[in-house]
């Protein structure tokens, strides 16, 4: 019996997902653990293994496409085994009661009237002049799912009856790419599948040629969510950056020392575990802003960005200023390794104070990090290298460090910006600090 693919729900928080990529088409074989779809959600994007073996039977929401989740996405059963058409509603939540039959459209309602409805739905409903209180829906409570905004057809419009037949997915795709439906292949009515089939059958003469001189990709969904947060932190916040170089002399004697206890952690630990601790003294640095209010945080809930190929996600290292160095050093590793391998939990990339992001490795001397909102400060780390400095009137050599902060001007002031930097220059340059 064929087994439905439904949109995983991959935390407490998360309603909805992207399929961002089908790692196999329609009639691969697919073995128990491989990954048959990757999903992204606001900034994560995850590869959904199969739980069974069998064969792609069907793909319901293509690439791109947004749906709720427990949704429907395809189908995966025995090689040549039937499955419905179209796609189906979205699955009532675990534990939920059986219905005894298919579960009936939600009823429309009445014009102006507030329609919860997925991003896609919205977007197709607004290109074709729909009104989402007169779409029935068939999303789980009620939510207007695309597949309702292409299967609606305004009484006093109806169509005439197509030369070749297709479903209201394929007939989208079809127009969206500019495809003719009759050179689809398909057997009886044209489906979202044999639009994919034939994509991929002529793939090879839609890649550029080895002397073309532009290649237009579409974004991934991170690549989306990142180009989406950043524009919005740049329009919410008008921003100083304030540069200070450390020296790390002492940071690396600090460092070293614990190297010969055993204990090996990275300055990105040391700085997330010092900040931390600047936080508490600067609590301005540390809050957000909310309809022109200030929240402010007594705990510092530490971000650390860290870069993957397919774009950057920013972990949180929760009650910073509570943990030890070791514990800070453990989990910065912990998190690092679950976001490269797409397995970061959701949970984790919500709720911070404030954000590390460490450019050092790459030989950056300066920059301009954006603020990863709600936050209203983020510090960017640069590279340390030796450099000539005047100490007690002799010319030495130190290992300096240039530290770059940006801060929301709405309730950071510079001179609070400033003596902040200062605080945290002072603990990096006596570690000794700390216990004070």
């Amino acid at each position: 019996m064929a087994t439905e693919l439904l949109m995983p729900k991959l935390g407490l928080t998360m309603t909805e997902g992207t399929i961002d990529e089908w790692k196999k088409k329609v009639g691969d074989t697919v073995q128990k653990g491989e990954i048959l779809y990757s999903v992204a959600t606001d900034k994560l994007t995850n590869d959904v293994e199969a739980e069974d073996d069998g064969v792609l039977l069907k793909i319901v929401v293509p690439e791109g496409e947004t749906v709720p989740c427990r949704t429907l996405v395809g189908w995966l059963g025995a090689k040549g085994e039937a499955v419905p058409d179209g796609a189906a509603p979205a699955a009532a939540p675990a534990g939920a009661a059986p219905a005894a039959e298919a579960p009936a459209a939600a009823p429309v309602k009445a014009a102006g009237a507030y329609v919860p409805a997925t991003p896609y739905a919205k977007k197709l409903a607004k290109e074709k002049g729909f009104e989402l209180a007169q779409i029935p829906a068939t999303g789980y409570r009620g939510v207007v799912v695309a597949k309702d905004v292409l299967a609606y057809t305004p009484a006093a419009a109806a169509p005439a009856e197509p030369a070749v037949k297709a479903s209201p997915l394929a007939a989208k795709l079809a127009a969206d790419l500019g495809i003719d439906l009759g050179t689809v292949n398909a057997h009886g009515r044209v489906l979202a599948q044999d639009i994919l089939a034939y994509l991929e059958s002529t793939r090879e003469k839609a890649e550029p040629a080895a002397d073309a001189r532009e290649e237009v990709k579409p974004m991934s969904g991170m690549r989306k969510a990142i180009a989406k947060n950043m524009l919005a932190s740049v329009q919410t916040s008008p921003t100083v950056t304030f540069n200070l170089s450390v020296d790390m002399s002492e940071m690396k004697r600090y460092r070293e020392q614990l190297k010969a206890r055993e204990i090996k952690v990275s300055y990105t630990d040391l700085l997330v575990r010092f900040v931390a601790k600047a936080l508490t003294e600067f609590p301005l640095l540390n809050c957000s802003v909310e309809d022109n209010k200030i929240v402010y945080k007594h705990y510092v809930n530490m971000g650390v960005a860290v870069a993957l190929d397919s774009g950057l996600l920013v972990p949180n290292i929760q009650d910073a200023d509570k943990k030890s160095l070791t514990q800070i050093s453990a989990e910065v590793k912990e998190l690092a390794k679950q976001a490269r391998e797409g397995k970061l939990p959701p949970e984790k990339l919500r709720g911070g104070t404030f954000t590390i992001t460490n450019l050092g490795m790459y030989g950056i001397e300066s920059f301009t990090p954006i603020i990863n909102q709600p936050e209203v400060a983020i510090l960017g780390v640069n590279t340390m290298e030796d450099k000539v400095v005047v100490r007690n009137g002799e010319t030495v050599i130190r290992p300096m460090m240039n530290l770059s902060l940006t801060a929301d001007h709405r309730v950071v002031d510079g001179s609070v910006a400033a003596q902040f930097l200062q605080r945290v220059k002072s603990l990096l340059e006596n570690p000794a600090l700390m216990l004070a």
